[in-house]
């Protein structure tokens, strides 16, 4: 499925990029406003994650001028403005949903799938690793069978971790993916974080599937 992202904050349109390319993703993207109509009227796209405000045309502009062309895609506006003003203009304007900065990769990713689903056949939400089970569209886990009671932030840093199982997460790409590009905390969060994930995931069971390679980050193992 291929992904539109206008956002002309170099910074953010790449961790976008990084993150969503991991979710299986192909990621095209435009860093103003005129290059995203462009690129939106000229190529089909599953989903198109719009900030507000850009070089040439604004978000709000760039989405009404993209319903006025007849383009269908659904549309996710990302943006810093957070009044219910702002929301309502980019509704009006013709967006689907609408996040506000900072935000959640994980969040983000699922507001995409949540609208991939919408707009097309469902796909299939469900991975397994091992004896753990991951429902992403219920967001609930169980190993053994047994369920996993997750807090919001557990489950998504359990997400990033299942991308792809044995696979080192360094705990800046955690930081980034969980808490967002624009989070200003240190490593120790994503240690406690994974501290309470382990003693939920790894409880119960002889295998320990949530390891640390010393140096370098976190890994899920089956």
């Amino acid at each position: 499925m291929r992904i539109l992202i206008v956002e002309d904050d170099e910074v953010v349109a790449a961790a976008l990029k990084r993150g969503l390319s991991a979710e299986g993703f192909d990621v095209d993207v435009a860093n103003d406003g005129d290059t995203g109509v462009w690129m939106g009227t000229e190529h089909a796209y599953g989903v198109i994650v719009l900030d507000v405000m850009l070089p040439g045309r604004n978000g709000y502009r760039v989405c009404a001028d993209l319903r006025g062309a007849g383009i269908e895609t659904p549309i996710l506006m990302l943006t810093a403005k957070s009044g219910e003003y702002d929301e309502a203009e980019g509704l009006d304007a013709g967006a689907d949903d609408y996040m506000t900065k900072p935000f959640s990769f994980v969040v983000l990713a699922a507001r995409i799938r949540a609208l991939l689903r919408r707009s097309g056949p469902r796909q299939a939400v469900v991975q397994v690793v091992g004896d753990l089970e991951i429902d992403f569209d219920r967001k609930s886990a169980q190993r053994n069978g047994e369920t996993i009671e997750l807090t919001n932030r557990e489950f998504n840093l359990l997400e990033v971790l299942s991308r792809d199982p044995g696979s080192v997460c360094s705990k800046d790409f955690l930081l980034e993916q969980v808490w967002g590009p624009d989070f200003e905390g240190g490593h120790n969060v994503v240690e406690v974080y994974i501290g309470y994930l382990r003693r939920k995931v790894d409880a119960s069971a002889d295998h320990k599937m949530i390891q640390t390679a010393r140096g370098h980050g976190y890994r899920l193992m089956a």
